[in-house]
Order: structure tokens, then sequence, then C-alpha cells
């Protein structure tokens, strides 16, 4: 996973491997119709090596939604409806209105669909039951709910919330530079984002920079705060850490890498089977001490 968004479960998730397969089979993933914009299914996390859509390894379950939708260029369907506007204006004489110019984009939009080219997007999350995480790869927020939406869809019901700590992450992040580093198992990196908390205040965008040089403080001492922090765990994975939680641009350092790479797998499948399991042993150890350092979790979920 190269970025992470956080859900805890409010229950227990309770559910097998075979059930929620067989839950998410009613949604697979199939190619768009002529006349579909888009169309959002499950997929084998695997790839064409897979036969499941449920992956599980110990008490991990891998979970990989595909997206495919038509691409209609914004400029050139109005460009379209500009020039049929202008056509029904010269021959009739008359302006096109709003609620015609909305008529005209929809009948564009439909003779548009079926010739149009298709791209798709692959999302992927796996729950962890035994922590009672649902944690989701992707940099945007609105990914991450639309992932959830279509496993709520299947499943009836999802109990689970963004995971929210106790402490304002810019807060504890701007004290961490104030005091000269962070306790524990954390070093700080060499990227950040500083932000005036004003309206339309002033942004501080820094890398490869000492980000406990007096340049730095004396934007600390203006009132700025730290937004994002380049962070790295016992020297096993690094990341930016921004104001809402979230983990964008996760690496995984050699220590890791090479635990990786003395597993011997043979085939593909062996392969994301180890790589899984040595992920989510990472983030199962990692995240909790991450937590920890933000006075932990603001509302007890299932655990």
């Amino acid at each position: 996973f190269r970025n992470l968004i956080l859900y805890r479960f409010t229950q227990a998730f309770d559910l097998d491997a075979e059930t929620l397969e067989e839950k998410l089979a009613e949604k697979t993933f199939r190619p768009l119709g002529d006349m579909e914009p888009a169309f959002t299914g499950w997929t084998e996390p695997l790839g064409k090596e897979g036969r499941q859509l449920v992956h599980t390894v110990g008490n991990c379950m891998m979970l990989c939604a595909r997206k495919e939708e038509k691409i209609l260029p914004a400029a050139a369907v109005r460009e379209l409806v500009e020039a049929r506007a202008g056509e029904i204006e010269e021959k009739e004489g008359r302006e096109v209105r709003a609620r015609e110019r909305r008529e005209l984009k929809e009948t564009v939009l439909l003779e548009m669909i079926p010739r149009a080219f298709s791209k798709s997007h692959r999302q992927y999350a796996y729950i962890d039951s035994w922590n009672g995480w649902l944690v989701v790869d992707t940099a945007t927020a609105s990914r991450a709910e639309a992932f959830i939406d279509l496993l709520r869809e299947c499943l009836g019901t999802l109990p689970v919330v963004p995971l929210q700590v106790a402490e304002s992450p810019d807060a504890v992040m701007t004290e961490w530079l104030k005091e000269g580093g962070v306790p524990g198992v954390i070093q700080i990196g060499d990227e950040g984002e500083l932000r005036d908390l004003m309206e339309d205040g002033a942004i501080v965008r820094v890398r490869r920079e000492d980000l406990f040089s007096d340049e730095i403080r004396v934007h600390l001492e203006a009132g700025k705060r730290v937004m994002r922090l380049a962070l790295t765990w016992e020297e096993r994975v690094s990341f930016l850490l921004d104001e809402k939680f979230q983990l964008k641009r996760l690496r995984f350092q050699d220590a890791v890498l090479d635990e990786a790479g003395d597993v011997g797998a043979e085939t593909a499948a062996e392969r994301f089977d180890a790589d899984f399991a040595i992920m989510t042993g990472e983030f199962s150890r990692f995240l909790p001490e991450l937590i920890t350092l933000f006075g932990g979790e603001e509302k007890d979920g299932f655990s």
C-alpha cells in the first residue's frame, strides 16, 4: 500500500471469508455496457492469478474494487453543446436558456457515451478483524468513502467510522518541531508543510530541509502550524502524515524489503501472500505506536 486511510469498526466484524465472498459475488465487476457511463464491482485482489474476491492471510482479508468509467472530456462536451445552441439560436432567432442548455447537454452525453473510450481503476483495502480496522489504500477520502459505500451495499451494514486520535495531529506535530524531536521510535524527516491558520493564510512547503533550522523556528514562532510531516518508524516504514491523520507516500525501508526478498516465493500467489503478511504484520505493530503518540483514539471502537 502507498497511502493509508484508517477506519475503526465500532463492533466486531464477524463475517468469515466464505460468507464475505458470497456477499461480494452479488456485485462482481463486469465490462461496461454501451450506454453505461460507469460501473464499479468487486474483482480478485490477485488479478489474473486469483480466483477469489476475498484473499485471506491470517486475520486479514484483502478486497479489491474495480471501477470502469467512460472518458468524456468536459471541453469536448461543452464545445458540442455550444455548437448545438448556436444552431438553434441562428435558426429560430431566439436565445437558448439555461434549462434548454441542460437538456442539450444530456442529449450530447447520451450520444457520446457509446463511442467514448473507458478507463479503469482498482481500489484495494483490507479488513483486520483482530485489530478492528479497515485500511484503505488511497490518498483521497472520497475514494475511500466510495469503497465503503460499495461494501456496505453488499453487506447491508458496515459499522465503521474514520479513526480519530485524541490530540490534534497538527498541534502534536507542531510541538514536535518546537521541542526538537519525537518521543519514542519515530524520526522526523526533511519534508513538511506549515500553514497559517488564518483565512487565506500563508503556506510554507519545504523539502530536503532541516526542519529544526532557525528559518523553520521563525515560522513556528509566527504561529504557523505543521500540517504535513515526513516521518520514519524504526527505520522500517517512512511516510508523510497530514493533519487528518492520513498517511501518504508510504514506503517500506531496506530492512523490510530484505525480509520480503528472503521469503523465497516461487509463484505470484506465494509472493502476494508473503507481501501481504509482511505488510499487515508491520502495520499491526506500527499503527498502534503511532496512534499512541497522538493520545490514543478519541473514541473507543471495537478492540
